[in-house]
């Protein structure tokens, strides 16, 4: 099947979900949304509930991976925070939860935009670095050194905030487009 064939099956499978569907209860969470990536966008440092939660995931990334050897653990906290919102997309757009998988893809630019203040931080080591031991390391200094990369901080960190930034808009117009058809499919 061609990428429009696919798009065409796409935008008709989530125009019949979209009937029956209450477009109320899902505009508030998209506005959380776009007002939190809006935050997320304009100050680096902004933090959301998200951001607790990409924490956890992150650490736990450290956790799962550290069987592998201390450079698969290390980059383990990053992966894991940014596969949690791919994996629960692809579960939720697999299901046919055409809204939800919007509400993943936030998710994912939050935690990208979250990702690129750790990685622009990797040559100044400036941030508060909290962890499972008393001495943290930087994760991004660590993996950025060993690839020979570490010059390349704060331009890896800008290309991350820009997927980010297309991940987030993708995402709300995903999602308000939804609610659109949610919204058209009561009146008809």
């Amino acid at each position: 099947m061609s990428i429009n064939e696919t798009a065409i099956s796409f935008r008709e499978d989530a125009t019949d979900w979209s009937r029956g569907k209450s477009w109320i209860w899902r505009a508030p969470v998209l506005l959380y949304f776009a007002y939190t990536g809006a935050r997320h966008t304009i100050d680096p440092y902004y933090g959301s509930i998200f951001s607790g939660i990409t924490f956890g995931i992150h650490e736990l990334g450290h956790v799962l991976f550290s069987f592998l050897g201390e450079f698969a653990m290390v980059a383990g906290g990053s992966f894991c925070q940014l596969a949690a919102p791919i994996a629960a997309g692809i579960i939720l757009l697999r299901q046919r939860d055409y809204f939800g998988t919007a509400v993943t893809g936030a998710w994912l630019s939050l935690s990208l935009y979250n990702l690129a203040v750790y990685i622009g931080d990797a040559r100044a080591q400036q941030l508060p670095l909290l962890g499972l031991t008393d001495d943290p390391m930087h994760d991004w200094h660590y993996l950025l050194s060993k690839m020979g990369l570490l010059a390349l901080d704060t331009k890896i960190a800008f290309l991350t905030r820009g997927i980010a930034f297309l991940v987030l808009l993708a995402s709300l117009v995903l999602g308000a487009w939804l609610c659109f058809m949610m919204a058209r499919k009561k009146e008809t």
